[in-house]
């Protein structure tokens, strides 16, 4: 669906330049707006069917699966195994999916995973049930099988971790109720073997992540960062991350010394700076792959936000603070019929328990 789309709980910054629309409720204090309102909350956003909508189903485990966005992205240098050794600051949003959870009995031969939006697999390539198998082939407990429902709104080729963050969850949720076998350091190590990005979520929500990505260095919320709101800005065009890699031009990255970024960001956390901190490297090449992209970005920043940046690889643009001119930016919004447009803000997690949306609390275990 070609539609504005604002996932916003009630205190939303954003609300002064919301169009007046119909909407149906999501998820507990969420709320989707649409242009064109179709027939439930999944609908508006998907087309297939969800397991959770059946009230027969008792989970065990309800997990929130958030999106992230990188404050800043450096490519370092491309290694000799073709990937890239990067340098990145990560940020939990309090935008995601949810992953529900329940054990299967001893008479199951298998997992089964189902999934509310058409086209994401529901087979051994999808990186949940790739994380239930890796839990089971390390902690070697094999006969013990899950039925888990993915129910996404992260949309894909965002540039804003929703798969990565969904194997996390896994990783995180079956651990749980297989009675935590496996610390968090162990999750953390094994969760390199399924890709760059899930380890960063099995932090508290901020990290300085290097190597290719995998390599995640905690560190403490930045400085008034609580809650800082942000939207974010994606186009239904997407871009694959290979894509973006392939127009990279070398010559033309940052100089800028990592470390001395996330200095200034732990220094100074989210107020405007004289340094530059707010760095992308992919931006360049994305939009080079994608002119559109840039032009997108132009527009946001003459609406007056604090700080517009791409996320990622792409293609999601996020918009830290509220825009100065809520008039302009929502006339920009109106006139597209391509971009999708979600408000949220910064979120972690306590150390004792798993991440929480801003408005929800359903993460349980029975």
């Amino acid at each position: 669906i070609a539609s504005l789309l604002l996932l916003t709980s009630t205190t939303t910054a954003f609300s002064s330049w919301v169009p007046k629309r119909k909407s149906v409720s999501i998820h507990q204090n969420y709320r989707i707006t649409t242009r064109q309102v179709t027939a439930d909350a999944h609908s508006s956003v998907t087309t297939a069917s969800s397991a959770s909508d059946d009230a027969s189903v008792e989970w065990d485990m309800s997990l929130f699966s958030p999106a992230k966005i990188n404050l800043f992205l450096r490519i370092i240098r491309k290694r000799e195994d073709g990937f890239h050794d990067l340098a990145s600051l990560f940020q939990t949003i309090g935008f995601g999916d949810y992953l529900h959870i329940r054990k299967l009995g001893s008479d199951a031969e298998d997992d089964v995973l189902t999934c509310n939006m058409d086209g994401v697999p529901t087979d051994r390539t999808n990186l949940v049930m790739r994380a239930v198998d890796l839990v089971r082939e390390k902690t070697g407990i094999k006969d013990q099988f899950f039925q888990m429902d993915l129910v996404k709104y992260v949309p894909h080729q965002a540039g804003l971790g929703g798969g990565s963050g969904n194997a996390a969850a896994a990783l995180y949720g079956v651990n749980e109720l297989l009675g935590n076998p496996a610390t968090l350091e162990e999750l953390v190590e094994w969760s390199g073997e399924l890709g760059s990005d899930i380890t960063f979520f099995l932090s508290e929500g901020t990290a300085y992540c290097t190597g290719r990505g995998e390599i995640m260095t905690p560190v403490p919320p930045l400085p008034n960062s609580a809650g800082t709101k942000l939207c974010i800005v994606k186009p239904d065009i997407g871009l694959s991350t290979p894509s973006v890699f392939k127009a990279l031009d070398y010559d033309k990255l940052s100089k800028a010394d990592p470390e001395n970024v996330l200095q200034i960001f732990q220094t100074e956390g989210m107020s405007p700076s004289e340094d530059e901190k707010f760095i992308n490297d992919l931006e360049r090449p994305a939009f080079k792959v994608l002119p559109d992209l840039e032009e997108l970005k132009n527009d946001l920043i003459s609406c007056g936000f604090e700080t517009v940046m791409m996320s990622g690889s792409g293609t999601s643009i996020f918009c830290i603070g509220s825009t100065s001119d809520p008039e302009k930016f929502s006339n920009l919004i109106e006139s597209r019929d391509d971009v999708n447009v979600y408000s949220t803000e910064f979120i972690n997690r306590d150390g004792n328990g798993w991440y929480t949306s801003p408005d929800d609390t359903s993460t349980k275990i029975q």
